[in-house]
């Protein structure tokens, strides 16, 4: 990890509120089921990996999902949804990163947001069938779903909306990509020095 001054923590800090922030602005996609929202919380956790490095990236989708779940709370009372949220941000954000890295430029950029995207689909529909939704089932007291119950609602549901919500966050990310460009090229210049 780089090194951090007080400036750094600060910054990460906002970017952690900002993420927070944006974690409320969540809606769901009409094609999918309710319980799976889009927000684009990920995207100031990814400026921060990019700016400070891959731990300062999953700081933030820590701190994010740590804040929801105290100010918010979760239907189960357990976050099994705010941890599902987290490993969802850093599966994004680190291939992300280090994809990116590698090449330092626009394309680079296209390439780590579409194996961010492909990776976080394919991890949270794992994580999902086998970890996140019978943990739902067991702590809301619903009845459990059947393996193949459970492989339809994956396949059908989750892999694509995990798919659709890594293109939607890498499309906003790459306007801001475009804009900010330079003056991240000069950042990351300045926090090596």
């Amino acid at each position: 990890m780089k090194k951090l001054n007080i400036r750094s923590f600060v910054l990460i800090g906002v970017f952690s509120a900002v993420s927070y922030l944006l974690m409320l602005l969540n809606f769901p996609l009409p094609p999918f089921p309710n319980f799976l929202l889009v927000d684009f919380s990920d995207v100031p956790a990814l400026l921060a990996a990019i700016l400070y490095g891959p731990l300062a990236g999953v700081f933030v989708e820590l701190l994010k999902n740590v804040l929801n779940y105290f100010i918010t709370g979760s239907p189960t009372g357990i976050p099994v949804g705010h941890i599902a949220n987290f490993m969802a941000g850093v599966t994004f954000i680190l291939p992300t990163y280090y994809v990116y890295r590698k090449t330092k430029s626009k394309k680079g950029m296209l390439f780590g947001l579409a194996a961010g995207t492909a990776v976080m689909a394919l991890v949270m529909s794992v994580l999902n069938y086998y970890v996140f939704l019978p943990a739902y089932t067991l702590f809301l007291g619903a009845p459990a779903m059947s393996a193949p119950e459970t492989k339809a609602l994956v396949v059908s549901a989750i892999l694509p909306f995990n798919a659709v919500k890594g293109a939607m966050i890498a499309a906003v990310f790459m306007l801001l990509f475009a804009r900010l460009s330079q003056w991240l090229q000069k950042q990351t210049a300045v926090n090596r020095v």
